[in-house]
């Protein structure tokens, strides 16, 4: 049966005991298909902006000219696709809305200031990370069905001009807003310290884990070992 702590833990979370106390955040495989989302997210923007602006072009010769950035952008939109698909199924069950995020939201003043002990205690992932979470989801699925209509090279004996013109002005807008959101990600991932340890060598501070993602660390503590769990399951 499904327990509230089920949503706060991911796979490979643990606590190990030293000084200092460390906490394994990401698995070898979740960092990887992070960094593959990433890149992929820089590499769509850079092309797509060449295409977006006259003013933008000079940044097609990082890809080859304008012909080959027509033909590769549209292929790392796939790439992307994929690769956020396999972190939203990894991730999207720590990403449901919890009371407390309400809260923490509402408090962003205190978060801004450093003023952590007016903040309720928040699972692996805070209010404005899940923010960042959904609205990629839901931007990269924009952004891929839009692209699909005005990728002319494979299907463009089914779609109008008329249907072609309003997915280019999506296309763009969605483009815009996903930028701003990676920009704030990266932002928010440099100013907490700390943080981008944990997607670089998998694992935070113990304190870190306390101060950021209290009621995370707690379940993550109040969790039978591992070597319990599986004689548990054997018996």
């Amino acid at each position: 049966m499904s327990t509230d702590s089920d949503y706060d833990v991911g796979k490979g979370d643990s606590v190990h005991p030293g000084k200092p106390v460390t906490v394994d955040r990401y698995t070898g495989g979740a960092r990887i298909n992070h960094w593959i989302t990433a890149v992929s997210l820089v590499l769509l923007a850079l092309s797509g902006l060449s295409l977006f602006h006259p003013r933008l072009f000079f940044l097609s010769a990082l890809f080859g000219g304008g012909q080959l950035v027509r033909a590769i952008h549209p292929w790392i939109g796939v790439v992307l696709f994929f690769s956020f698909l396999g972190l939203f199924f990894r991730f999207w069950k720590l990403n449901l809305w919890k009371r407390e995020d309400g809260t923490w939201l509402a408090r962003v003043r205190d978060v801004l200031t450093a003023h952590d002990e007016r903040l309720p205690e928040i699972g692996k992932y805070n209010a404005g990370q899940k923010l960042v979470f959904w609205s990629m989801s839901v931007l990269i699925v924009v952004l891929i069905t839009s692209g699909v209509v005005i990728w002319d090279q494979y299907f463009a004996a089914y779609t109008t001009i008329e249907q072609k013109r309003w997915a280019l002005l999506v296309h763009s807008v969605a483009a815009i807003l996903a930028i701003s959101v990676w920009i704030t990600h990266v932002y928010a991932a440099i100013w907490v310290r700390g943080t981008i340890r944990a997607m670089t060598r998998g694992y935070v501070t113990g304190g870190w884990a306390w101060r950021y993602h209290r009621k995370w660390l707690r379940e993550l503590v109040a969790r039978p070992p591992a070597k319990d769990t599986k004689k548990t399951a054997a018996e």
